[in-house]
């Protein structure tokens, strides 16, 4: 489980890269980016998947649409509910709504908690419980002060435990699930770049895109290789909470990129960062317990 953790703290830390990376791909738009994304993320990841031997989940996955067409139908719901993070993911930072998408990941692992209690059953730690009741105070003061949540908020708190669960009940949750997530998303990813504003004239003018668009593609490869990665390792509770970590990351970067967060906010954040802390601190326990286990 330790490894888990690991990748999963590492795909956090690549998803907070890419977030401050998106504000160096001027004049590049929200849709454009996403369309480069997403056509630079598929070959990466098909790289990556041959060099782990992967690549017959690939197959396996086409061969079980064959047998069961319906499966499609699932497959394609989880293709369009990852576009559409994928897609607020990089037009927030682009449109100064960095914090209200940063404030859904800080409510996700909650939504992931209660997902994994509903759903499946899973049983929460003392330190996990404590957590959760530290992150609902940070959310109920928010509900309390504004009575709602931005529309961004709701689209990330809302979208992924429903795309996770879809994933897990079409048994595609693993690398060849996620590729051909990505590959049904390439006629809107085409689109995009196709129908995008950078001109061949924008692009000699910014030539430095020539090369941050390619590496767009390898920090987002990574990102998401991560993430499925951590998914796989992990108990559906311990690893909503862990996606702590990205939200906190994502607001470094958007107070970095010119955002402030307002007097009225703090009574939502602190309580938010402690749960935080009580993740951190059930993590370390957690290693000091697998170190003292006998070989």
């Amino acid at each position: 489980m330790s490894k888990g953790i690991v990748v999963s703290v590492v795909a956090s830390c690549l998803f907070a890269v890419m977030y401050f990376y998106t504000s160096l791909l001027s004049p590049l738009d929200g849709e454009e980016i996403f369309g480069w994304r997403t056509l630079l993320t598929l070959p990466c990841l098909t790289l990556f998947m041959l060099a782990s031997r992967d690549w017959p989940r690939v197959g396996a996955l086409l061969a079980r649409v064959r047998q069961t067409p319906a499966l499609l139908l699932g497959m394609l719901g989880t293709s369009w509910l990852m576009g559409i993070q994928l897609w607020l993911f990089l037009w927030a930072p682009l449109h100064g709504r960095s914090l209200e998408v940063s404030m859904g990941y800080f409510m996700l692992p909650l939504a992931m908690v209660l997902t994994g209690r509903l759903v499946y059953g899973e049983r929460m730690s003392r330190l996990q419980g404590v957590a959760v009741a530290c992150a609902a105070l940070g959310v109920g003061h928010e509900l309390y002060q504004h009575g709602s949540f931005a529309w961004e908020t709701l689209v990330v708190v809302l979208g992924y435990p429903v795309y996770f669960v879809l994933r897990r009940r079409c048994q595609t949750d693993h690398l060849g699930g996620l590729w051909w997530d990505m590959c049904l998303l390439l006629p809107w990813a085409v689109y995009f770049v196709a129908q995008g504003p950078l001109s061949t004239a924008d692009m000699a003018e910014h030539s430095r895109l020539y090369l941050l668009i390619p590496v767009l593609g390898a920090i987002s490869a990574g990102a998401l290789i991560s993430y499925v990665l951590a998914s796989r390792m992990l108990p559906f509770t311990l690893f909503g909470l862990l996606s702590y970590v990205e939200p906190v990351l994502l607001i470094g970067v958007a107070l970095l990129l010119g955002e402030t967060i307002g007097p009225d906010q703090w009574l939502t954040y602190l309580p938010i960062w402690a749960a935080v802390l009580v993740l951190v601190l059930e993590g370390f326990r957690h290693l000091l317990r697998q170190r003292r286990r006998p070989a």
